[in-house]
């Protein structure tokens, strides 16, 4: 039984029911849509995205394309509104402080916030934390769930009944309900935890109030953890996760989500949940995880992690589905954009490195290397095909979050945390400038069928 006091289906009709679904439609072969040039996953058959809109948020870079139509890899750029990311983590690490807030204003409004609106804007997203009142009981106590990212989807849902603008689309109006998201989310993801840990790990919750002057980082680990104690080291480097995962173009699949809602003119709370929903699945923001489970796997079933050939031919086993979780991915390897390098990888691996030989994380650090090293000559000795593959942001994000003493209940609700910020720059966008609902085409293959009355079939 999957709902209390709904009858299950039986087997028999699940059997039924699936028998019928695949006698009518095994026809669809891929192989089809390859040969009447339809772009599957809306890339092009270099592996390159479709271009689908213009945007001014953000934009990825990973290859050239040559005058003759080929594609050169170079090493990846990650660049919000004109700025490079590797310029905004120099920025933090020269001056100590965190980022993400300055982030959130560039990503939002377009401008480098001056040193008043700076201020001004941090208090504002400080005094916006705590829930509306009687939500966390109504919305989160009374309906916990165990995947946290289904829970907070629930929870931005929920917070259109407790916005009295919840369908206006004017400028003001959305950027006013962005603010409040960026704000109350990352309490909602905590607050939404605790509750799991208590229902479904039978575990002490305790919830701690917001406090003054905390940035984003601050405020996450102080109420997530049970004596509200942190490093400013730990704060820092969790700041530079939610930094690096802002944004990521308006093309990745939570993003495009998030557009594709808004362009229809629904309510901002509408097209939030959903993105969240698209974050959530392992061939995106639910990457993080596999990526740990994978690397605890491969360190339990390597003799010698040190000896490049022993890990090779694990890596091997791997993607020929002789070993793992039989997919044939080595999680935190590949990218749709990035060639060569993905420079949010980069920036997480040179910044984890102190922390993780602090906490005794050596081997999984070194491990991580060693698949980012290896996995690419696996890869092109496996699919001869001349496509180059480079560690993506969550080879290194997953090993963050385990150093800083964070459940995989939350690696990515973190994600999540950090990308809203890019989804609502790219909503504002949409409703503001795009004006035209997204509407792609698919070609019908099925066959013509004429129709028999139900006393003669």
């Amino acid at each position: 039984m999957y709902y209390p006091d709904v009858p299950a289906l039986e087997p028999e009709d699940i059997q039924l029911l699936c028998g019928e679904y695949l006698a009518h439609n095994a026809h669809l072969d891929p192989r089809e849509a390859d040969r009447l040039g339809v772009k599957r996953g809306l890339r092009n058959p270099d592996g390159t995205g479709v271009l689908a809109g213009i945007t001014n948020v953000s934009s990825v870079v990973g290859y050239d394309k040559l005058p003759d139509g080929t594609v050169k890899p170079i090493p990846g750029r990650l660049i919000y509104r004109g700025i490079d990311i590797d310029t905004l983590v120099a920025e933090a690490d020269a001056h100590d402080r965190f980022m993400f807030e300055e982030a959130v204003w560039l990503l939002l409004f377009g401008s480098l916030p001056n040193a008043e609106q700076f201020a001004r804007f941090r208090k504002l997203l400080e005094t916006h934390r705590e829930l509306p009142r009687g939500f966390a009981d109504d919305m989160i106590l009374n309906s916990p769930s165990p995947n946290i990212m289904n829970k907070i989807a629930r929870s931005v849902l929920a917070m259109y009944s407790y916005d009295e603008h919840a369908e206006d689309t004017s400028l003001p109006n959305i950027l006013r309900q962005s603010i409040n998201l960026i704000a109350e989310m990352p309490t909602m993801m905590v607050n939404a935890y605790q509750i799991k840990r208590r229902v479904y790990d039978r575990s002490s919750m305790y919830f701690h109030l917001p406090t003054p002057g905390q940035s984003t980082a601050e405020h996450i680990l102080s109420t997530y953890r049970a004596d509200q104690k942190f490093t400013h080291e730990e704060a820092r480097l969790l700041d530079l996760c939610l930094l690096v995962h802002a944004d990521h173009g308006g093309g990745n699949c939570s993003t495009f989500t998030c557009r594709v809602l808004s362009s229809s003119g629904t309510d901002t709370y509408a097209a939030i949940s959903a993105a969240i929903g698209a974050l959530k699945g392992p061939k995106h923001g639910g990457a993080n995880l596999k990526v740990m489970q994978q690397l605890d796997y491969i360190l339990e079933n390597v003799a010698n992690p040190k000896d490049d050939g022993e890990v090779r031919e694990f890596l091997r086993k791997i993607m020929r589905k002789e070993a793992g979780d039989g997919s044939g991915l080595i999680y935190g390897m590949g990218h749709a954009v990035y060639t060569l390098s993905d420079p949010r990888a980069q920036i997480l691996k040179t910044h984890a490195r102190r922390l993780a030989y602090a906490k005794g994380f050596d081997e999984e650090y070194e491990m991580l290397c060693s698949i980012e090293r290896l996995a690419p000559e696996v890869f092109a000795e496996e699919h001869p095909s001349g496509k180059r593959v480079c560690a993506n942001v969550d080879l290194f994000s997953g090993l963050i979050y385990r150093m800083l003493g964070i459940s995989n209940d939350l690696f990515t609700p973190l994600f999540a945390i950090a990308r809203v910020p890019g989804w609502c720059a790219h909503r504002v966008e949409e409703v503001e400038f795009a004006n035209r609902i997204i509407r792609p085409a698919y070609k019908y293959v099925g066959h013509a069928q004429e129709y028999v009355t139900l006393d003669q079939r």
